[in-house]
């Protein structure tokens, strides 16, 4: 019997190293070697704090590093989003580059906006918080918060975000030039969207003041 016992320790053992060892825990992002990629990379576009100064930038800073490296990917990868500018510069990143400055940027401050258009804000504001229920348009809320802080790892900030960029963001998704949102959900919002809607609910969210 014990021989019978030892025998299936040794098939175990086997099986196991078959398989290989448990995976490392991933190393602990390096924010200053993410800071030195940001000087050297994307300043010129996004600023070396991550407040882009050009409202066709988005800005970064304060952003969920989760989403920042799953977009730096996406572009290099080429697929489901596209922009040949940033292609070029995603392509030069390790994954480990990405982490490094997705952790850098997220560490930093991000500056307030403000809506700009008083006639519509309430539209805007409507849209963010209940959505649209005659045409099937869910709130932003739902998934990006009351505060649009989003969820780590799954739904991005865009409170104080650019509302120029915001806009750019949703016309994408309705035309399917942008094709990297889990399920649709984007594109089936955006594509229920008339383009004073999405003007509108970009004003609103560019004033949101984000939550600490």
């Amino acid at each position: 019997m014990k021989s019978v016992h030892l025998a299936a320790l040794a098939a175990l053992f086997v099986l196991g190293s078959a398989y290989g060892a448990a995976p490392k825990p991933a190393a602990k992002a390096d924010t200053a070697r993410g800071s030195q990629i940001a000087a050297q990379v994307c300043a010129a576009c996004h600023n070396a704090d991550g407040n882009s100064p050009a409202a066709a930038n988005p800005k970064l800073a304060g952003q969920h590093p989760e989403y920042l490296v799953k977009q730096l990917a996406e572009y290099k990868e080429g697929k489901t989003r596209k922009n040949a500018v940033m292609a070029g510069f995603a392509a030069a990143l390790s994954p480990d580059d990405m982490r490094n400055v997705a952790a850098y940027y997220a560490s930093q401050t991000p500056k307030e906006g403000a809506a700009r258009n008083a006639a519509t804000v309430r539209l805007g504001e409507r849209i963010f918080r209940g959505g649209i229920a005659e045409k099937g348009i869910a709130a932003c809320a739902g998934c990006h918060g009351p505060t649009g802080s989003g969820i780590p790892a799954q739904y991005p900030r865009i409170a104080g975000q650019w509302a120029e960029y915001t806009k750019s963001q949703l016309v994408n998704f309705r035309t399917g030039e942008r094709a990297n949102d889990p399920s649709g959900m984007m594109r089936g919002v955006a594509a229920k969207m008339s383009d004073r809607e999405i003007d509108a609910v970009a004003d609103y969210i560019a004033g949101l003041k984000r939550a600490n």
